[in-house]
């Protein structure tokens, strides 16, 4: 992965000049990470985002407002916007993941400080973010026949949209919260600060206003890592201990619907990154995906979603996309 031409310069104007820079990641979007080491032993990570795909902006509005919340989001260190590069704090390597992998011991606890966090936002307001509405609720989940079906040889049959029309009214939130929408097991960092702190922060950019119960099955749901179900309940039950006004049932309810609205549509989105912008690593994915959308589509709540599936999605399609090898 090679540096745009602009970041030597950008580095330097910002008291960065000769640093060496390093391949990090990329993700699912057009943005690019580097690390970057200074000759004194200094680091920090430059985003990479092509201002004609991608608006930092948010990100940078949303991060600030996390950490004006008392939450690690990486703070910026500089920022040129019309030639996309940002330069931010480097939060290190101890990704929730890998890190788990390692050390499965400290799974309970890592999981306990992610809801508490989760707990803590949603005691405040959501800021000025948009709602995620039921129209963007259902074009996400429009994204599996529109991208799913066509890549395992089958049309779309009526009665998709009007299968998720009677669930939107359990998902609507008062007040609504500032809702991540990716966060998960790789975009949690260990960072050892004290308290809410202790975890950092990733890939928020994309925050609406939404239901509470979204970011925990982003969390508990993760299509990159097995969460058993008794941590599951077990978090589920802690986090709703943590605010004990919310009505249990009603969370139980939009807990379930949201788990399967973005399983499926990342079943859609996964699906697109493959067949339209050749990245062939996210099909290996689809039988995991499966395996959540198959335990989602049995909550009672999703019972006219889980009729239109049995009507119109064969199990033979219900493994993933084929990826030439």
């Amino acid at each position: 992965m090679i540096p745009p031409d602009t970041a030597p310069a950008f580095l330097s104007r910002h008291g960065w000049g000769g640093a060496r820079i390093a391949p990090l990641a990329g993700d699912a979007s057009f943005r690019r990470y580097f690390r970057i080491h200074a000759a004194d032993g200094a680091t920090a990570v430059l985003m990479d985002a092509p201002p004609d795909k991608e608006d930092s902006r948010p990100f940078l509005a949303i991060g600030k407002h996390l950490h004006d919340l008392g939450f690690s989001a990486p703070l910026p260190l500089a920022a040129e916007l019309d030639i996309g590069l940002v330069l931010l704090e480097d939060f290190g390597d101890e990704r929730v993941n890998p890190v788990l992998a390692r050390d499965p011991g400290r799974e309970a606890a890592v999981y306990e400080a992610a809801v508490d966090i989760l707990a803590a936002l949603h005691d405040h307001p959501a800021g000025d973010v948009p709602p995620y509405s039921e129209p963007e609720l259902l074009r996400e989940a429009r994204l599996f026949p529109d991208w799913y079906l066509p890549a395992v040889g089958l049309a779309e049959a009526p009665g998709y949209d009007d299968a998720w029309a009677p669930l939107w009214a359990a998902v609507r939130a008062e007040p609504a919260v500032l809702t991540l929408r990716d966060y998960h097991a790789d975009n949690l960092m260990i960072l050892g600060r004290p308290g809410l702190r202790g975890l950092g922060l990733l890939d928020y950019q994309d925050a609406l206003a939404g239901h509470p119960a979204y970011d925990l099955a982003s969390l508990l749901q993760d299509i990159r890592r097995i969460v058993s179900p008794d941590l599951e309940a077990a978090m589920i039950a802690r986090y709703l201990a943590a605010r004990p006004g919310i009505d249990a049932h009603a969370f139980r309810t939009a807990y379930d619907i949201l788990g399967a609205q973005r399983n499926i549509k990342i079943l859609g989105v996964f699906t697109r990154l493959y067949v339209r912008d050749g990245k062939p690593a996210y099909p290996r994915f689809h039988p995991r995906l499966w395996e959540l959308v198959r335990r989602g589509l049995a909550a009672p709540a999703l019972a006219p979603v889980r009729a239109w599936f049995d009507a119109h999605v064969p199990n033979s399609a219900r493994h993933g996309v084929s990826v030439p090898t």
